[in-house]
């Protein structure tokens, strides 16, 4: 493992919207730190505010998360991580399973988070950061950032479903659809998604009663996974950051 520097934040003494601040503390993306006020967890000054623009002074004005005191971060991180399965994406757990944060806490010296998650059985890559609006840039669907999948099934794996997929298929309610897919098997698939709802593929390959062996992410827009250890992460490249903070969410080598 490493955990090279990432970049500088600019000092600022300017008043900030309090989400904004948040998000350059690193406590999430502008949206996560959006319902992190509105739940009632921020506090100003010793007084709870749930409105996300109000003003904050990162100078003069103490600001706690759920009693933690929060400061804007000294250098930004970005991280590709191989992802264990067996492992959540999320900083608690109920049922005390294992945490991703578990394996890079430790070796890291600011507190990072995952742009978009990945399920508890699934494997592979994930970026990490502590920049919340870098973290939104890659997340906005207008950059419709591609994740690509190695998916891997019991039984064989019929066209017709992969066809109906890129049509749209309508699941309770919910309508997914892929971006593209190459067959490496009968029953091994890579599938291209922009979006990638909450447990999409699984819920997909359910509705026909086709039982995953498998899910294992090798791409986000530019990074690959490529031969990086589970529970390893190394830094994303200049030109990583660069296409991700350009809106690049394809990938000129995909297959």
């Amino acid at each position: 493992m490493n955990s090279n520097s990432g970049q500088r934040h600019p000092g600022s003494s300017s008043q900030l919207r309090l989400h904004v601040f948040l998000a350059r503390c690193g406590e999430g993306s502008r949206r996560a730190c959006e319902e992190l006020i509105k739940k009632g967890r921020v506090r100003v000054n010793g007084r709870v505010i749930t409105n996300p623009a109000h003003r904050v002074d990162p100078q003069e004005d103490r600001v706690t998360l759920d009693g933690r005191d929060v400061h804007l971060v000294g250098k930004f991180l970005y991280l590709a991580f191989h992802k264990p399965p067996g492992y959540l994406c999320t900083r608690s757990d109920p049922q005390g399973r294992p945490l991703v944060y578990d394996l890079i806490d430790p070796v890291l010296p600011y507190k990072v988070f995952s742009i978009g998650r990945l399920d508890f059985l699934s494997s592979g890559l994930l970026l990490l950061t502590n920049d919340g609006e870098f973290a939104d840039i890659v997340m906005h669907p207008k950059h419709r950032v591609e994740k690509e999948y190695l998916v891997e099934t019991k039984r064989p794996i019929p066209r017709a479903l992969l066809e109906s997929y890129l049509k749209g298929i309508r699941i309770e309610g919910e309508r997914y659809v892929l971006k593209a897919y190459k067959s490496k098997s009968p029953h091994k698939v890579h599938l291209i998604l922009e979006e990638g709802k909450n447990r999409e593929i699984r819920k997909v390959f359910y509705s026909s009663h086709l039982p995953i062996v498998r899910i294992h992410r090798i791409r986000i827009g530019p990074v690959r996974l490529g031969r990086l250890r589970p529970g390893h992460f190394r830094n994303l490249t200049k030109e990583e950051i660069r296409l991700l903070r350009e809106g690049r969410g394809h990938d000129d080598h995909s297959h």
